[in-house]
This record gives C-alpha cells, sequence and structure tokens, in this order.
C-alpha cells in the first residue's frame, strides 16, 4: 500500500510530497484524477489545476473523470495511480459509494495500487468523516459516513493551522471533544502522510496535532510511525 494523504496544499507546500510521488510512480503510464468533490462547472478549472500542480511529475498523460460511473468502467491498473482532489468531502464520499468506485478505488490499494489524495481526498482515507463536519457541510446527506480506515480508527482533518485564529480555536475544540470517541490527526496544508505499506511517515515542514482522549499533542516534521503502533 503507497498512499499520500496531503493536508490541502499546493505548488511549493506540496513539492516534498510531489517529489516523493514522482519516485514511486511508474511515469510510464496516465494518472488517473478524481475532482468530484467539487462542483461539475468547476472540473475543467480543475483540471488546469492538476495539469500546474503536476507540472513537474512527467507523467505520459492525466486523465480526469466527470463522474463516479466512469471509475467504476476505468482499468486502474493501467494508470501509474490515482489523484483525488479537494472539495466538500461528503458530496465526494457520497458519489463514490453510490456507484461503487468506492469499493474499486478499495480494490485498487489493496493491489499496491497509488494513490494521491488532498484535503477531501486524503480524508475519505481516514476513519470516519466526522472529524471535518465541522469544516464540511453534509448537503447531499450521507449517512455512511466512514471512510476507507488505513490508518487504523484513526479519522482526519485537512487545513488544520492554515485557518483564521478564531476557526482554528473552533477546530481545537470540536476536535478535543471528538477525541474523546476516536483518534484524529489534523494537518496543515504543508504536511503529507506517506503510508508506505505499515509505515507512515510525515513529509513536509510544519508540525501536525495528534488528538486522542480529550487531547491534544504537537508532532515534529518527519515523524514516523507504524500503523500497529500507539501514535
Amino acid at each position: 500500500m503507497k498512499i499520500f494523504l496531503n493536508g490541502g496544499g499546493c505548488g511549493q507546500q506540496t513539492a516534498p510530497a510531489l517529489k516523493r510521488f514522482s519516485d514511486v510512480i511508474d511515469r510510464t503510464k496516465p494518472l488517473l484524477y478524481i475532482p468530484l468533490a467539487m462542483e461539475r462547472a468547476q472540473y475543467p478549472g480543475c483540471f488546469s489545476w492538476i495539469q500546474d500542480e503536476l507540472r513537474e511529475v512527467k507523467v505520459p498523460s492525466i486523465e480526469m473523470v466527470t463522474s463516479a460511473d466512469e471509475i467504476v468502467q476505468k482499468e486502474l491498473d493501467a494508470y501509474c495511480a490515482v489523484f483525488v482532489g479537494g472539495g466538500n468531502t461528503f458530496k465526494l464520499l457520497y458519489e463514490l459509494k453510490e456507484s461503487g468506485a468506492f469499493d474499486k478505488i478499495k480494490r485498487f490499494t489493496e493491489r499496491d495500487g497509488i494513490v494521491f489524495g488532498g484535503s477531501a481526498g486524503a480524508i475519505i482515507f481516514g476513519h470516519s468523516l466526522e472529524s471535518c463536519a465541522l469544516a464540511d457541510r453534509n448537503d447531499v446527506g450521507l449517512e455512511d459516513i466512514a471512510g476507507y480506515d488505513i490508518l487504523n480508527g484513526i479519522s482526519l482533518l485537512c487545513h488544520y493551522t492554515n485557518q483564521t485564529e478564531e476557526k482554528q480555536r473552533e477546530s481545537t475544540a470540536y476536535l478535543t471533544e471528538l477525541s474523546k470517541r476516536m483518534p484524529i490527526i489534523a494537518l496543515p496544508e504543508e504536511d503529507t502522510l506517506f503510508v508506505n505499506g505499515e509505515t507512515v511517515e510525515t513529509i513536509g515542514t510544519k508540525q501536525f496535532y495528534h488528538f486522542e482522549g480529550g487531547i491534544g499533542i504537537e508532532r515534529e516534521p518527519g515523524y514516523t510511525y507504524t500503523i500497529n503502533q500507539k501514535l
């Protein structure tokens, strides 16, 4: 399993993680981009963004889907990786689960398929979307908010330290209370968790935060642990 979970940054914020991503993918294959967390009218702009964001990765081409049904029809092993972009996390997970694409991506990762998820595209790989319920609206009425849970029970929040002071105080209070029921990792936009088999390595320049049991702990850049180890 090789999955990159980015805190929602772009450009120089993601450059170290994208360098590692470029090193592990088969760059003779195209890349598949999933923008479904955004609204359909924004997809053309999303495609321009991903082309610019991955300009140093040097894949032959980038293909973008415009519906989750397209993912179901794709042979994912034909791609070097799947890139899942940001937006509304509930919309993204709803469309993946309604179409069956959720399970298709799960099987892809179980066959060592590589995924890069940013913001919403990262949060869905955690335990539950409850971690982002303060930041995102569930306008689609998603009831099953369980994610892929690749971090063994840990949920994710992105953009954590890239908010106004007031918003970060609200987020901290929310995560502190929620962490009495589930552990959470809160990532800044500059950080990426690289899940490489059983190892989880932090790539980035900023501290990230681990909330558990009503306590928040600051972790330094480069922190590494194993999935079955207590964080």
